[in-house]
This record gives C-alpha cells, sequence and structure tokens, in this order.
C-alpha cells in the first residue's frame, strides 16, 4: 500500500508543480525543476531524516511517472486554464498533500516514532516539496497564504495514527482517510477556510 500510495501522491504533485511552473513562465528547465521538486521533494526530506536511501532514489517508477506526467500534461495542453479557477489543479495538489501525509505517517509508524514525530514526519511529507519549489520561484509557499493547507496533513496523521493505535489499519482505512483528505482539503479551499490568526 506504501507503494501505491507514494505513486500517487507523486504524480498529483508533478501535476501541481509543472501547472505552477507554467503559471510562472519557467522555461523547459525551470518546469523540469519544479514538476521534480514538488513531486520528490517532502520525500527526499522526509527520509533523510529517517535516515534511509530516498525511495525515489532507489527506484526508477517515481522518475518515469513524473516525466509521463509532464508529456501529457503538454500534449494535451492541460495548463490553459488559470489556476484559481483550475479543479484540475487543486484535486491534484489536493491529493499529493493527503498521499504524502498518509505515507510520511505510515513510515514514521514503522520507524517506531513516537505522536510528535509522526506528526513531524507527515507534515514535512505533505508539505516539503512544495515549500521548496514555492521558495525557488519567489513565490509565497501555500502553507503560509493558506492556514488549512498544512492543517489538513495534521488531521490525516492523527486519523492513520489513531486507527494504527486501535488495530485496524488496513487498506480499506486508508482509502477511507484519503478520500477524507481530499474532500477536506478541497471543501476548505472551495470555503475559503482559514485557522484563527491572531490580532
Amino acid at each position: 500500500m506504501f507503494e501505491y500510495i507514494e505513486y500517487v501522491g507523486i504524480v498529483a504533485f508533478a501535476i501541481s508543480g509543472f501547472l505552477i511552473a507554467v503559471k510562472n513562465s519557467l522555461d523547459l528547465l525551470g518546469i523540469l525543476v519544479s514538476t521534480f521538486l514538488t513531486a520528490l521533494g517532502g520525500g527526499l526530506i522526509r527520509d533523510t531524516i529517517l535516515q534511509t536511501t530516498p525511495y525515489s532514489f532507489g527506484h526508477t517508477t517515481p522518475a518515469i511517472l513524473i516525466l509521463a506526467v509532464i508529456f501529457l500534461l503538454t500534449v494535451f495542453k492541460l495548463y490553459k486554464k488559470d489556476l484559481e479557477s483550475n479543479f484540475f489543479f487543486i484535486l491534484s495538489d489536493s491529493l499529493g498533500l493527503v498521499a504524502f501525509s498518509i505515507s510520511g505517517t505510515s513510515l514514521a509508524i514503522e520507524a517506531g516514532l513516537n505522536l510528535t514525530g509522526v506528526l513531524s514526519i507527515a507534515f514535512i511529507s505533505g508539505v516539503g516539496g512544495g515549500v521548496v519549489r514555492d521558495i525557488i520561484i519567489n513565490e509565497v509557499p501555500q502553507i503560509f497564504k493558506s492556514g488549512f493547507y498544512g492543517t489538513i496533513t495534521l488531521i490525516v496523521a492523527l486519523l492513520l495514527y489513531s486507527i494504527w493505535v486501535f488495530g485496524i489499519l488496513n487498506y480499506y482505512s486508508l482509502i477511507s482517510i484519503l478520500v477524507i483528505g481530499v474532500t477536506l482539503r478541497v471543501i476548505a479551499y472551495y470555503k475559503d477556510w482559514h485557522i484563527p490568526k491572531l490580532g
């Protein structure tokens, strides 16, 4: 299940990374860097912290999936729409966020980390790639513009950790968390939900 969810996250974040790059009028190299960073960045940071060989360094499938995404999006010109109203972008970004939050939580649990460690790894895994990409292209990272964006990773991690503690972690519960997380993120985006601010 880890591999499948990791692949879902890679494809989804590759799509959002590509669309962000095109929106910012990057050249082909910039598009390539943005797409790869978004799709793999969170996983690379996560695996480095967990002191394991980054998943994308030991398997060729991630790179193939990313190149396939770039090819298909270019051929079918699925980047012509404004991102703010592009449901395809919102859905792919939400799916990537939740999928990487799940894979990060799963690896943290497997590594024997406590709840603090699990939440930290889930957060880094979910938002890491997007943060690195946004900094490089000189944009304010999404987690700082939409307070509920990063909150989704913590909610997903708490749900998954609770299910593991109660011994009911299985294929169906993972898929349920994926659906709940993506649905919550999409609703939060269109309803413009934010966590409270001071002042």
